[in-house]
C-alpha cells in the first residue's frame, strides 16, 4: 500500500507541506509506504494542446520531468493533492501538473479506482480555500479517484466516501479589534487533526478497495 502526497506550493516544508506530511504520517501508522513529492523540485513544461493524448495514454512532451511524476502516480495506491490558495485557485505549478495528466483521462481512465484526498491552506478565513478544494476534488473525481475525507466516520455510517477535503488557515481570530494569525499551521489543531484523519481514512479505504 503506497500513498504519495503532491505539494503544489513553491515553498517547500511550509504549511501545505506540513499538512500533507501529517496525513502521510497517519497513513504510515496504518502500514502505508509514503512519499512527499515537492512539485517545485521538478521541471514541467506547459501543455501545448497538441492533442496527441486523444490517441495515447502518454504525453508527447518527453524532455522534462513529467514522466517521473506520472510513474509515481501509476505506482501509487493513493494520492493526496495539496495546494495553497492563490486568488481562490490552485497554485500555478499545481495547475500545470494537473493539465499534464490529460493523457491519463482521454483514451481511458488510467488512474480510475485509486484513492484520492485533497487539502489546501490559505491566509484568511474563507479566503477562497473552498474554491481551491472544489478544483482539486473535481480534477480527482474526473480522473476516477475514489475520494476520502478528513472527517471521523459517524456511528453506523460511512462518511469516508464523501468528497470533502481539509482546509487550513492562518486566521486565528480577533483580539482587541485586530486580526491575529497562527505562526504555523501546526498551531491550527483542527486542521492538523483533520489531516491525520484524512491519512487514516485513505489507508483504510485502500485496504477496503484492494482487500489488503
Amino acid at each position: 500500500m503506497k500513498i504519495i502526497a503532491i505539494n503544489g506550493s513553491p515553498r517547500k516544508g511550509k504549511n501545505t507541506a506540513i499538512m500533507l506530511q501529517t496525513a502521510l504520517d497517519a497513513a504510515a501508522e496504518l502500514g502505508a509506504v509514503t512519499e512527499l513529492v515537492e512539485l517545485s523540485d521538478y521541471h514541467l513544461k506547459f501543455c501545448t494542446g497538441c492533442n496527441s493524448c486523444l490517441r495515447n495514454t502518454t504525453c508527447s512532451i518527453t524532455d522534462d520531468d513529467n514522466g517521473l511524476l506520472h510513474k509515481k502516480l501509476l505506482e501509487a495506491d493513493g494520492v493526496i493533492l495539496g495546494s495553497p490558495c492563490y486568488f481562490g485557485n490552485v497554485s500555478g505549478i499545481m495547475k500545470n501538473f494537473m493539465d499534464r495528466t490529460r493523457c491519463f483521462h482521454m483514451v481511458r481512465p488510467v488512474l480510475k479506482g485509486k484513492v484520492g484526498g485533497v487539502l489546501t491552506h490559505g491566509g484568511l478565513r474563507h479566503g477562497g480555500q473552498e474554491y481551491t478544494l472544489e478544483i482539486l476534488e473535481r480534477f480527482m473525481v474526473g480522473q476516477g479517484f475514489i475520494m476520502a475525507d478528513g472527517f471521523e466516520p459517524l456511528s453506523g455510517e460511512n462518511r469516508v466516501l464523501t468528497t470533502m477535503g481539509v482546509i487550513g488557515t492562518m486566521y486565528r481570530g480577533m483580539e482587541e479589534g485586530k486580526i491575529k494569525y497562527y505562526r504555523s499551521v501546526t498551531e491550527d489543531t483542527l486542521a492538523i487533526n483533520a489531516c491525520r484523519i484524512l491519512g487514516q481514512n485513505m489507508a483504510n479505504l485502500i485496504k477496503k478497495t484492494r482487500n489488503v
